[in-house]
């Protein structure tokens, strides 16, 4: 027999919202293991007790933000409107059934305007301190990579710009011994280029012009920001910068890897992809005692032509060896850093492996080798090791996996904001919901 249901839209109940949230909500979790009145500390400065109208509580606008990252919602206007209307969420902000939600235009103001970068940084660096003190950060790997946010903006309206280049970290350093270098082989030390000289044309969006133009393999030209990242082998964020979306990832390395080694002195390995295996990065990371961990990176010569690694440098004679066991002396170091060795043109044009050799008018063959190259023999050793082996396949399960949690849980793929320091804001916003909720399902 079919009974209609009964209407129970109306009906008065007497209850609280406590009884309302079920016992293992992720929300629960995190109130259990964190204690917020540490925000309060946190922006203490930015407040003042004897003027002005009442605030709103700090600690209900972070939260709010929280909410944000932890569930990917797309903007703060939506967040307002499910905090409105979720049970779970009024919980968390300690706001009974009726009292109103705090605008999310006021919302909007203290992420934008009133917290400066410095409070997200904080807050990020607050939850990760909780993780270390409750044991959950294991670093004697770390994995450094990046990866693209689409940004708010149309590829189609744009224009170029002439750019002074950025003086990178260890230029000074590279100079120092490509001259010493010089000087070793009897050759005259270089001369310092011209800073005028150093620029280059780059396109810049009129929507934003912090947003950078970048074409990576077969995904199409886009403008985006750059999430420069650090985790641990427990998939824990330790560290991240933005930066426009054209500036390569090796360049970054640096911050990265100091701020990370930095707050965690036990690392002992990192594991990095072939983008990072540069003479500089390999240099930098066993001078500080570490290994580091990388792919195979394919030699860029051409098809039917010998490999790069098929032309050996002898160090106690100083010289390359061909595959046809014949000598390329020294020639020059260039203002790159790269050591060039050329043949002798009589010896090749007799040679029977000619065409896989050079295409040279002249037929002399030229072999570079960078003056930091043992370096990157050195991670070639460590990438065939079992370390290295073991280190680098851990990738997918850390680097990748906080990068497709981001995206595909946490909203990461596209942002609406525009100006870097937005957008930073909300990346480290981003990922403290992650090691927050991370943090909660394992205290």
């Amino acid at each position: 027999m079919l009974e209609r249901q009964n209407n129970l839209r109306c009906d008065v109940k007497f209850t609280c919202l406590y009884s309302l949230v079920p016992a293992n909500h992720l929300l629960r979790k995190i109130d259990r293991v964190i204690d917020f009145t540490e925000i309060y500390c946190l922006v203490e400065h930015l407040y003042c007790d004897d003027f002005g109208r009442p605030a709103v509580d700090p600690v209900v606008l972070v939260k709010m933000l929280l909410i944000q990252h932890l569930y990917g919602i797309k903007s703060l206007r939506q967040t307002a409107r499910e905090v409105d209307m979720n049970i779970a969420y009024r919980w968390f902000i300690s706001f009974d059934i009726d009292k109103p939600i705090p605008h999310f235009a006021t919302l909007s103001y203290a992420f934008a305007t009133r917290f400066p970068s410095e409070i997200f940084k904080n807050i990020f660096t607050w939850i990760l301190e909780v993780a270390i003190e409750k044991g959950f950060i294991k670093a004697e790997t770390i994995f450094i990579d990046a990866t693209h946010i689409k940004a708010n903006a149309n590829r189609k309206k744009h224009h170029k710009e002439l750019i002074q280049k950025t003086a990178r970290a260890y230029d000074e350093q590279l100079r120092e011994e490509i001259n010493a270098d010089r000087v070793c082989h009897g050759k005259k030390p270089t001369k310092p280029k011209e800073e005028t000289t150093d620029e280059k044309q780059v396109t810049v969006s009129t929507t934003d012009p912090e947003y950078g133009l970048f074409h990576k393999g077969e995904h199409k030209v886009e403008f985006a920001y750059t999430a420069h990242v650090a985790c641990d082998e427990n998939n824990f964020v330790l560290f991240c910068e933005i930066t426009p979306g054209n500036v390569h990832d090796s360049i970054v390395f640096d911050t990265v890897y100091d701020d990370a080694t930095e707050k965690f002195d036990e690392v002992e390995s990192v594991a990095v992809d072939a983008g990072f295996k540069t003479p500089w990065i390999c240099k930098k990371v066993q001078e500080d005692g570490r290994n580091i961990s990388t792919a195979y990176k394919r030699p860029m010569s051409k098809q039917g032509f010998f490999r790069s690694y098929e032309y050996v440098y002898d160090e106690y004679y100083d010289c390359v060896i061909c595959p046809n066991n014949q000598v390329l002396r020294y020639s020059n170091t260039s203002r790159d850093g790269y050591r060039e060795f050329k043949s002798n043109p009589k010896d090749c044009a007799m040679c029977r492996f000619l065409h896989q050799c050079t295409e040279s008018s002249n037929h002399q063959k030229v072999v570079t080798k960078h003056i930091w190259e043992r370096y990157i023999d050195s991670a070639e050793d460590f990438r065939h090791s079992p370390a290295g082996k073991e280190s680098y396949a851990l990738r997918s399960q850390t680097i990748e996996r906080v990068f497709a949690d981001a995206k595909e849980k946490h909203g990461m793929r596209y942002t609406l904001h525009r100006g870097l320091d937005r957008v930073r804001n909300w990346v480290r916003l981003k990922f403290a919901a992650m090691n927050f909720k991370k943090l909660a399902m394992w205290a």
